[in-house]
């Protein structure tokens, strides 16, 4: 399946996410982008953050960003042997 628009805001904001702490999240406002607010409700639906505009990473939400944040790198060359 590849990816489209939609796919792409969802990682676009999951690897703003601060992976060193369970205490820090990101809170997408309402004046934002209208494709970055569908994406944290989406993100939300699928059980990744804990709240419709953000919130805090879920267990899955954490695998999540580790995996995105790893493709990011290797498709970018920042990877670090």
């Amino acid at each position: 399946m590849p990816y489209n628009n939609e796919l792409v805001a969802e990682l676009n904001l999951l690897v703003k996410f601060p992976m060193h702490s369970d205490l820090e999240g990101i809170k997408v406002r309402t004046d934002a982008a209208p494709e970055l607010v569908d994406a944290a409700k989406r993100l939300y639906a699928k059980g990744l953050v804990t709240q419709e505009d953000g919130g805090y990473l879920t267990f899955s939400g954490h695998q999540a960003v580790e995996h995105a944040k790893s493709a990011l790198r290797i498709l970018t060359g920042k990877v670090t042997p």
